[in-house]
């Protein structure tokens, strides 16, 4: 396959998404060989790990990293090692927030969630090491130093902005923090990936804040899309139950304002998103991701 000079294959928007999945991967099968190998005593929370991090999923974050990072004339190689890290941390959130004392899921994508399969204790310690080996990920790669410190406190800040969101969701939204707790709990780590990627290229401060700009729209766009799908979705489709917001009581924008008005933000915050890319140069692959992800089905 041929590609540019930073590693970048030009390619329809559906060859690109796979290109980009099948090279994040590979990366994370290698990455996954590291966690507790054999003989360390340990090995069941390495296949903890690796249980919930190969089980699938859009790749979104990662896939955001790659194309800010090419948008922003960068590398591709330069741009892995932080979308390695932000899918461990959005696994480890995941990992989480299935267990009983949070949401008590027993699917995720398709199949039993991590404490389902391995065990309560274990899945607890499986998020736990997961933003550690996200840290590792990007400190033992071949990133400039100055660019690495920048990742890994973009990693920091958000991921802390994440668990910020968590706790307001645990203590119950309502009509006046709602969206704030969708700008943390969702926005922060598409932030992180937004803005690790211009990072990873090199791209001045102008780029990194309007990438976290737009970041905060799809964020706030995704997650009501998620609330619609908890009561329209496909359960099959979903990889997960359908109507668990109703049934655990929790408020979300569907409960709120009904599912015309959560359809008509949804879309709203995506145009806003939209209106953002057009600081960025070859946008049209991150434009019409941006446009999928609000019609899509799981």
């Amino acid at each position: 396959m041929n590609t540019d000079i930073n590693g970048y294959p030009d390619l329809p928007f559906g060859e690109l998404s796979d290109f980009y999945r099948n090279c994040f991967n590979e990366a994370l099968e290698k990455s996954c060989e590291k966690f507790a190998p054999t003989g360390s005593g340990y090995e069941a929370l390495g296949d903890a790990m690796s249980y919930s991090l190969k089980a699938g999923g859009k790749r979104i974050r990662p896939i955001l990293v790659f194309e800010f990072c090419r948008m922003c004339k960068g590398k591709l190689s330069d741009a892995l090692p932080a979308a390695l890290a932000i899918e461990m941390i959005h696994t480890f959130s995941l990992i989480h927030d299935d267990l009983p004392c949070m949401d008590n899921d027993d699917f995720r994508r398709g199949r039993p969630s991590c404490h389902k399969a391995h065990g309560e204790a274990v899945a607890l310690l499986a998020g736990d090491a997961l933003p550690f080996e996200a840290c590792l990920s990007v400190a033992d790669s071949s990133l400039e130093p100055k660019k690495a410190i920048k990742v890994v406190s973009v990693l920091s800040e958000c991921s802390l902005g994440m668990i910020g969101g968590q706790t307001i969701d645990i203590g119950g939204a309502n009509t006046e923090n709602l969206l704030k707790m969708y700008s943390l709990k969702t926005s922060m780590l598409i932030k992180a990936a937004c803005v690790c990627g211009c990072i990873c290229a090199g791209a001045d401060k102008r780029l990194c804040a309007l990438a976290g700009e737009y970041a905060y729209e799809l964020g706030l766009a995704f997650q009501i899309t998620d609330d619609i799908l908890d009561v329209t979705g496909n359960e099959q489709i979903l990889g997960k139950p359908v109507g668990s917001d109703e049934k655990s009581d929790k408020v979300t924008y569907v409960s709120l304002f009904g599912q015309e008005k959560a359809k008509k933000a949804a879309a709203e915050h995506t145009e806003r998103a939209l209106s953002l890319l057009d600081g960025f140069d070859d946008n049209e692959y991150i434009r019409r991701l941006s446009t999928e992800l609000l019609d899509r089905d799981r």
